[in-house]
């Protein structure tokens, strides 16, 4: 599908944050998925801490996937509605989500836009960061004036940070400037974590920048830096054909495909690998729960 000139509405070409607030469920069902599995396993290590921190963090409104050992039983009795309590480890990890919004992923050939989809793996990402006790950010890239949302922990925090997402993206569409290279962004991002956090970004790496692979290693230097390549079904197997163009210098050609190819260079995730970074690409065409898998992969080495 192309860029709409006005119906920035349509499925798959605006950030639905309600949808974003429903991927909570799917990570606690795969999380406790996971917990069934690996107590099933004499031997295994499980990758999240257990316990539930000592620090009490907020106390809020029971909903599907809480632990019923976590029912605040002086607000449920004065409410007669279930809440439970949020507990904040002392050890939390911050996992700063880098959101690629720029001209090139408001693209899309199959069910939704790169940009869509980018949201959907940070999203997935972030409450998975919370159920693991950590804290969340934002830095979303809008092809104009960034969106940050700053480091916290709790069901608040992915609200903000959801809100983020879905007013970075609205920025995108309406921004007319050029797109700016992405190694700058990756800099800034990598600065404004503290050290041994976590940095996950969900790009094409369109227009990466001449200084991309250096901002890798800068970056995997001092925190743990993790990139969703987010990939549309054109780019990995575009059919055979006559592919017109513009470039973002306004220059028009055509591109003539004379059996299908593939747009991106078969070894460009293992460079990104050897320097370091966790590297998986993500099918945009695919729905969000399908992305489970492919960020534990990700997150357990790429």
């Amino acid at each position: 599908m192309e860029k709409p000139a006005a119906a920035i509405t349509e499925a798959g070409t605006g950030i639905d944050t309600d949808a974003l607030l429903r991927l909570r469920h799917i990570v606690a069902d795969a999380r406790r998925l996971g917990l069934r599995r690996t107590s099933a396993r004499p031997g295994a290590v499980a990758t999240r801490r257990r316990g539930r921190g000592t620090e009490i963090d907020e106390v809020r409104l029971w909903s599907h996937g809480d632990d019923i050992r976590h029912i605040d039983r002086n607000s449920t009795a004065r409410t007669g509605v279930p809440h439970v309590r949020t507990f904040r480890d002392e050890r939390e990890q911050t996992t700063l989500l880098l959101a690629d919004f720029r001209p090139s992923m408001l693209f899309g050939t199959r069910r939704a836009f790169r940009s869509v989809a980018a949201a959907e793996i940070l999203a997935l990402a972030g409450w998975a960061a919370l159920s693991a006790g950590g804290r969340v950010a934002l830095l979303a890239l809008t092809g104009f004036e960034p969106v940050f949302v700053r480091p916290a922990a709790g069901e608040r925090a992915m609200l903000r940070v959801i809100g983020g997402l879905q007013r970075a993206h609205a920025a995108a569409w309406a921004s007319t400037a050029p797109e700016a290279p992405l190694d700058a962004a990756l800099d800034i991002a990598a600065r404004a974590l503290p050290r041994g956090g976590t940095l996950l970004v969900a790009s094409g790496l369109d227009t990466p920048g001449p200084g991309l692979n250096d901002a890798v290693r800068r970056a995997v230097h001092r925190l743990d830096l993790h990139i969703a390549i987010v990939s549309d079904a054109f780019e990995r197997a575009a059919p055979p054909g006559r592919y017109p163009f513009l470039t973002p210098e306004g220059v028009f050609g055509v591109r003539i495909l004379a059996a299908a190819g593939n747009a991106r260079p078969p070894d460009a995730v293992e460079a990104l690998r050897r320097l370091g970074a966790k590297v998986a690409v993500f099918a945009a065409e695919l729905p969000p729960e399908r992305h489970i898998q492919t960020l534990e992969r990700l997150h357990a080495g790429g």
